[in-house]
């Protein structure tokens, strides 16, 4: 059971990503930009790109955002694995493991994006390996977002909101994957975080000498 246990991570983060990255690719090489579909009223499929972090927000540059999200991501994967070596309890390891994967998801497309695709415009859908290369180096890659949901729009008479869309960012399973995972750990595994760290990475006691 412990051997199967170990590749729970690795299977979770695989699926995820997979899945992440097909609807991405498919997006890009289908749509144009600002191009949408409706699927009801609050859910339309709308492709737009940003170059910032989840839900289109932006912080720094393109670099030192991925580079970020490398720095993050390595920190779980290490900590996932002294999960596993533990036998820490695999609904835990599972909840991490799509936040790491969410997290990957999107440096794939800032790493490699740029480089794979050519530039997706208001009027053309992006190629594949284009012979006159693609839209930016590796690493400047923009991220593809595609689930927009209006869920209602706040009344005209009330203060500050009226008039506005409820939820207005467009995101991607990545982002989802992260939203998610990050609020079933505060709701159902609030202690386990505080627990691990201590277990995973005990706090050295300082030794103090005293002169006689």
């Amino acid at each position: 059971m412990q051997k199967i246990k170990k590749f729970i991570p690795l299977i979770v983060i695989f699926l995820a990503i997979f899945f992440d990255q097909w609807l991405k690719i498919y997006i890009k090489l289908n749509f144009t930009i600002g191009e949408n579909v409706k699927i009801f009223s609050w859910f339309y499929i709308w492709f737009v790109e940003n170059p910032g972090m989840a839900f289109g927000l932006t912080l720094g540059s393109k670099l030192f955002l991925t580079l970020f999200r490398i720095f993050v991501s390595c920190f779980i994967v290490y900590y996932i694995y002294r999960l596993v070596k533990i036998n820490y309890k695999t609904s835990y390891i599972i909840v991490v493991s799509l936040v790491l994967a969410g997290a990957m998801g999107n440096i794939v497309d800032s790493i490699f994006y740029g480089a794979l695709f050519s530039e997706s415009t208001y009027t053309s859908v992006a190629q594949w390996l284009p012979d006159g290369g693609g839209y930016a180096p590796f690493f400047m890659g923009k991220v593809v977002d595609m689930f927009y949901f209006p869920i209602f729009t706040f009344p005209d008479w009330v203060p500050l909101l009226g008039g506005q869309i409820f939820f207005s960012p467009v995101f991607n399973l990545a982002d989802s994957y992260i939203t998610v995972s990050v609020f079933l750990l505060i709701i159902f595994f609030h202690k386990d975080f505080s627990v691990t760290i201590d277990m995973l990475f005990p706090k050295k006691e300082k030794v103090s000498s005293k002169k006689e």
